[in-house]
């Protein structure tokens, strides 16, 4: 039989052996994302830490917009994971950001998507004017969410905009604008993609892509901050999202992929 004393060291050694094998505290990451990430970026997130278990990274979710203005004025966050290209580029410019890590990760579409039986997204944007059953279209704010651009650009090409002012229903981000159709606050939105494939969205409701002839693509870009400049993590996870298993996270989620061979 093992002795008492004997038992207490085996229990003391396997405590300390545990101490020291203990990795070291991981390293934070403060990851800004734009909305239409919402879905995808915990996959994102686990996958690089498959690569780097030093690092924690810690995720906002909000508009590309609010982010801008928040980086520029001294907001901590490391990495800014734009819904377009231009915010980050701006911060960039600014000296905000270190412009020579900007990438293109993916790129969006637009969707019309509605809960309502009654309305067939498939008839297209003119529908949401002339088809009086709908009498509220949910988007995201043009001035702040790309997404939220995107659809007005869209609705101007085909001479919606104007006509469609009494109707719309402006989020501030492109997860609220969801909310607005899923809680009935609007019958129709102008989403992304991306969005409809939530797990709890899918199958949801009918959609239709929107014709993107005439548009500009919705190109989505990723920078290392100021901020991020002393943390590698930083250009690490924005190097990530060109391997091929994150790109084939984000195909999966929606996005299409810019060009480039993966790593």
């Amino acid at each position: 039989m093992i002795s008492m004393k004997k038992l207490l060291l085996l229990a003391v050694g396997t405590v300390l052996a545990g101490m020291f094998s203990m990795p070291a505290q991981a390293r934070p990451l403060l990851v800004a994302a734009a909305s239409d990430l919402g879905y995808c970026i915990d996959e994102l997130v686990g996958a690089y830490r498959k690569t780097a278990p030093d690092v924690e990274p810690k995720v906002s979710l909000g508009a590309s917009g609010n982010f801008f203005a928040q980086i520029r004025n001294g907001a901590p966050f490391e990495v800014f994971l734009s819904a377009d290209m231009d915010y980050p580029r701006e911060l960039g410019k600014l000296g905000a950001a270190d412009g020579k890590t900007l990438a293109p990760y993916a790129i969006g579409r637009i969707a019309v998507w509605s809960l309502d039986p009654r309305i067939d997204p498939a008839r297209g944007l003119a529908a949401l004017v002339s088809d009086a059953r709908v009498t509220r279209v949910a988007i995201a704010n043009p001035v702040t969410a790309p997404y939220g651009r995107a659809a007005k650009a869209a609705l101007e090409r085909d001479g919606l905009w104007q006509a469609l002012q009494p109707k719309l229903v402006i989020g501030e981000n492109i997860a609220q604008t969801a909310q607005f159709v899923q809680t009935g606050n609007a019958q129709v939105g102008i989403i992304s993609f991306a969005t409809l494939h939530a797990p709890k969205l899918q199958g949801v409701g009918r959609y239709a892509l929107v014709p993107a002839n005439g548009l500009a693509p919705i190109e989505q870009g990723a920078i290392v901050t100021k901020a991020g400049a002393a943390n590698p993590h930083a250009a690490g996870f924005v190097r990530f999202l060109a391997s091929k298993e994150a790109r084939a996270i984000l195909a999966r989620n929606g996005f299409s992929l810019p060009a480039g061979a993966a790593e």
